[in-house]
């Protein structure tokens, strides 16, 4: 019998105390680098063994001697079949960092059954380590909604400044908007209004769907689009909403809220759902509920266009109205839809599902001021771009890859509620300010 299995009989036929013996032979063939046994083999043991094997493993991570034999060690550690989230006390207060991230990690793949020890991931949010102060955050952020009096409670004690707002960020994040008192939703607002005065546009990554409409009137989209509940938030705020909301896979998450821009060169846009409406049927094109909103958008702003972009895949498509008709639509996933003849926006070239995967994902990866340079050379020497969503916007309207300080800023971003919005709340997350 080789010694993995000798081991193993020891500690499956063992109980918990017991155990103890077989974990410095088993820490021996999980560090062994040279070993012909599979080291996951001794990680699976020390994990069933649970409690003995936490703080050797503890002293492992610390003392290793190479890279590879920490990891194991994380590993196996992260896994370990413990029945107290209160045991992993001594290795959050350990002397090596890598060991205090490694038992916050653990911790957080416990997710809510991980309260009881919640208390003790709170130092660490003020740890001198970068990888602790993140490994703790996550910790709390997955033990769910029955942190947030803890984290309230300490918010309200004596903290650092900088702790002060990391708990802030946490409440956020676990709990929504909903989770601030008065007195730090009032923070909040008053921090956005600061930081709004003077803030400066950015590219956005773009993954999903917006509209853009020739107007400067915020209270008819917000009418238009059946909003309320109107916040105003930095430019910053409102893409990460957006981001975070189309990335997300909670309930609702999609479909509570829609960033509206400033006015951004004499366009508004409106960042949400694929067809501007909270549930659109599901597994059907969206042309069919694009089309007519377009043109019904058209008819109230003259004019009214949809983009839409995917970063994980080549997906592009736009719809461009004018006074109520739409003379162009076009997506890439069907084609055979297509509406109109190609509009003066789109440059020369091939249409994205014509072009394979050449233009992949160029939406999404390339930065505004490349796109800027790009368009710039592709003008002066003749050359054809590939007709993509973020390209046509730029031409008919206003490329939010291209967004910078040269871009004319007008009024006031603003994130406001649908209908499935209202009765459900703002997605919890921390965004962006």
């Amino acid at each position: 019998m080789n010694d993995t299995c000798t081991a193993g009989a020891a500690a499956g036929g063992a109980g918990r105390a017991d155990g103890a013996r077989v974990v410095d032979p088993l820490l021996g063939m999980l560090t062994d680098e040279d070993s012909p046994v599979p080291w996951t083999e001794a990680a699976a043991m020390l994990r069933r063994l649970g409690e003995p094997a936490l703080m050797p493993l503890a002293r492992t991570i610390a003392n290793a001697r190479t890279p590879t034999a920490a990891r194991r060690a994380e590993w196996a550690f992260s896994g370990l079949d413990v029945p107290s989230a209160g045991a992993y006390a001594p290795a959050l207060a350990h002397a090596h960092p890598r060991v205090r991230e490694a038992a916050a990690h653990a911790l957080q793949r416990r997710g809510p059954d991980a309260l009881p020890a919640a208390g003790l991931l709170l130092p660490l949010l003020a740890d001198p380590d970068e990888g602790v102060r993140a490994s703790a955050k996550w910790a709390l952020t997955d033990s769910g909604p029955g942190v947030l009096p803890l984290l309230r409670a300490a918010r309200r004690g004596r903290a650092p400044a900088g702790v002060r707002a990391v708990l802030l960020e946490l409440l956020a994040a676990v709990g929504g908007p909903a989770a601030l008192d008065a007195r730090d939703a009032a923070a909040v607002r008053r921090l956005i209004r600061i930081r709004a005065r003077d803030e400066v546009p950015e590219p956005m990554h773009l993954c999903g769907p917006w509209f853009a409409l020739s107007t400067d009137d915020m209270g008819a989209v917000l009418d238009a689009f059946g909003l309320s509940g109107a916040e105003r938030v930095t430019m910053r705020l409102g893409a990460s909403a957006w981001r975070q909301d189309q990335h997300a896979s909670t309930p609702h998450a999609r479909c509570s809220r829609v960033y509206v821009s400033p006015v951004l060169d004499g366009w508004t846009l409106v960042f949400g759902t694929a067809t501007g409406e909270p549930h659109p049927p599901g597994g059907e094109p969206p042309g069919l509920v694009v089309r007519p909103r377009c043109a019904e958008l058209s008819r109230r702003f003259g004019a009214a266009h949809w983009y839409g972009v995917c970063c994980a895949d080549e997906w592009s498509a736009w719809c461009l109205a004018e006074g109520g008709e739409v003379v162009r639509y076009y997506d890439a996933a069907h084609p055979e839809q297509t509406v109109g003849v190609p509009h003066p926006a789109e440059p020369a070239g091939a249409l994205p599902h014509e072009a394979g995967d050449s233009f992949a994902g160029i939406d999404a990866l390339v930065t505004g001021a490349f796109l800027a340079s790009y368009e710039a050379v592709a003008r002066d020497l003749g050359i054809a771009a590939p007709r993509t969503a973020a390209f046509v916007a730029g031409g008919a309207s206003v490329n939010p890859l291209a967004l910078g300080p040269r871009t004319r800023v007008e009024g006031g971003a603003s994130l406001a509620l649908t209908e499935c919005g209202r009765a459900s709340g703002h997605p919890p997350g921390a965004l962006r300010i």
